[in-house]
């Protein structure tokens, strides 16, 4: 999968997680994308858990709980200390 699509999920949830996304259209043109894709990257995101709703009157996604993705890879050696 092409970083790019990585790139534009955790831009996604940026957008959502401050409530500035704009509408559909003014969204997809933000992240690079048309808006139909838009509307799958959202599925993708409530597919994973997140509960994602929009504002008609802030005209903005916005997440009903506090939470955030992150799609990087997180180093964690605790294991390896406690092995030790």
């Amino acid at each position: 999968m092409p970083k790019h699509y990585f790139n534009r999920l955790e831009r996604l949830d940026y957008l959502i997680r401050v409530k500035g996304t704009g509408a559909p259209k003014a969204l997809a043109d933000k992240i690079g994308v048309s808006e139909r894709t838009l509307y799958d990257y959202i599925e993708i995101l409530k597919s994973l858990g997140a509960s994602i709703s929009y504002c008609r009157c802030r005209e903005s996604y916005y997440y009903e709980t506090i939470g955030y993705f992150n799609f990087h890879f997180v180093t964690d050696t605790s294991y390896l200390e406690a092995s030790n």
